[in-house]
């Protein structure tokens, strides 16, 4: 298996679970284990949840990197928390932070986004960099390895006012089922674990996906 020091182009396919999925966890927790199977092990994991506390929808990542903290991974390092976010005006700075203090790391970049009506509440993995603020027509510098994206509510109209009032409870919902699939990954890394949903495929993998 081609890990991701050995070739930048190695690739899983796309992921998608709506956030209420009774085996929501266990299903993203099984994708993400088999992207950290690919770090090599020299390499560092980054974990860097991108929002800020003052819009409702956009406190994803804040609300997700809080909560990574409390876990003490030791094999994590997670930038973006309430007390501490990353955001639009920091990002710049925190990206090259990253690259100073883990030259050649895995980053994994998390941020709230907008979509379709039927899509809200899905939570997306996919390859390659997120583009932060591009749904509020925001030009931010794209960041990561790989992303999780979680749809908080619907977009194409009035952006920010929709972000501004999101439900808490959506927000706050999806970040505890990211949270704990990148605890339960980090964790069977350190520890090697079978997980029951990894051949799963009509959830693991969605090629459909968008």
């Amino acid at each position: 298996m081609k890990r991701y020091d050995e070739n930048p182009e190695v690739s899983l396919p796309p992921f998608k679970v709506e956030y209420q999925h009774g085996t929501a966890i266990n299903r993203l927790s099984a994708h993400l284990y088999e992207r950290f199977l690919l770090k090599a092990d020299e390499q560092d994991l980054v974990v860097l949840c991108i929002g800020t506390d003052r819009s409702t929808g956009d406190a994803l990542g804040p609300l997700i990197g809080t909560k990574l903290k409390t876990y003490y991974l030791e094999h994590i390092t997670v930038y973006g928390s309430l007390e501490a976010p990353v955001h639009a005006v920091n990002l710049g700075e925190h990206i090259a932070q990253i690259e100073t203090k883990h030259p050649n790391a895995l980053i994994v970049a998390i941020d709230a986004c907008l979509g379709q009506f039927q899509h809200v509440g899905c939570i997306n993995v996919s390859d390659g960099p997120v583009k932060p603020g591009a749904g509020v027509k925001k030009e931010l510098p794209a960041v990561g390895t790989f992303h999780i994206t979680g749809i908080v509510n619907v977009g194409g109209f009035m952006e920010y006012f929709v972000l501004q009032n999101t439900r808490l409870h959506i927000v706050m919902s999806m970040a505890e089922v990211i949270a704990s699939a990148i605890y339960q990954a980090a964790k069977g890394i350190e520890q090697p674990i079978a997980f029951p949903w990894q051949d799963s495929s009509s959830y693991l993998r969605d090629n459909s996906m968008s």
